[in-house]
């Protein structure tokens, strides 16, 4: 596929030998690429990219070479200090590196450890932010992680520590009481534990979940489920990783935000899901 001329003309950042690009791939969809992406793919001599890139996306840089440093849970995968030493010996060795990273790099995605490896052996790098799942993905499922008559508030969480183990040094209590919307990140895999701890500290059993599975991509596939049987639906359901998991009253917006279901001649479910009663554009 060609890339549109504006993100190769004059005026845009040039990736330079010996320098380290980290650049967000978005949260599957090619389309989601920022056009700093675009031109970074471009340029490239080497991308270095994780499990959750898209193949279409690497077919944007056919002039370079594509190295799989893929991390995912309970499977094989490199060393992140492999990974990271392997970008400064890349940029040692005069190559123009993009290091292609889901989502955004600095949301969960371990782009701060590697941009300081980077800079603490001499090797300049640039940031360019991508869309992280826990936003644009739940945005494809008709899910705002942000509404006024839901939340003021939104907390993002790992579903997973440094071990691969549910994560020990949250404050459930404390995220449970504060935040309207929690957005939970690979927690598929400890949903029984996150969501004990939540019912634990007060939340309801029947309070509106949603599992999205493989988010933006034509395998997405949304689970509109609660808190209290969040585990039991998703064996149920088959699903398996990657997810993005939202907790709270925002779920309830799929029922007339599913946009990509009424683009299948679905007609929307509920117009008033949250009983406001009264027209969306009345304050």
């Amino acid at each position: 596929m060609r890339l549109p001329p504006l993100a190769t003309g004059p005026g845009w950042p040039v990736l330079e030998p010996g320098w380290v690009w980290l650049c967000g791939a978005g949260p599957g969809d090619p389309g989601l690429l920022t056009l700093h992406a675009l031109n970074a793919l471009a340029q490239a001599d080497v991308v270095i990219y994780d499990a959750l890139v898209q193949e279409a996306i690497l077919d944007w840089a056919p002039q370079a070479d594509h190295i799989y440093a893929g991390k995912r849970g309970g499977k094989p995968s490199a060393k992140q200090r492999d990974i990271s030493l392997r970008l400064v010996d890349l940029a040692r060795a005069g190559k123009r590196v993009l290091r292609l990273k889901g989502g955004d790099p600095f949301v969960f995605g371990r782009g701060g450890e590697e941009a300081q490896t980077l800079i603490q052996h001499g090797v300049p790098v640039r940031i360019i932010p991508g869309i992280s799942a826990g936003i644009g993905g739940l945005a494809y499922a008709g899910i705002p992680v942000t509404h006024r008559d839901v939340n003021q508030s939104v907390t993002f969480v790992t579903g997973h520590d440094q071990s691969g183990k549910a994560p020990q040094s949250l404050d459930w209590q404390a995220i449970a009481k504060g935040s309207q919307v929690i957005v939970i990140y690979m927690g598929m895999k400890h949903i029984a534990q996150i969501s004990a701890a939540l019912l634990d500290a007060g939340r309801a059993a029947d309070e509106p979940v949603a599992v999205v599975t493989t988010a933006t991509t034509a395998d997405q596939q949304v689970l509109e489920t609660t808190l209290g049987t969040v585990e039991a639906d998703i064996a149920t359901a088959g699903l398996e990783p990657p997810a993005i998991i939202c907790v709270g009253r925002a779920v309830k917006m799929r029922e007339v935000l599913d946009w990509q279901g009424q683009l299948a001649g679905e007609a929307p479910r509920n117009l008033d899901p949250l009983g406001r009663g009264r027209p969306a554009e009345t304050a």
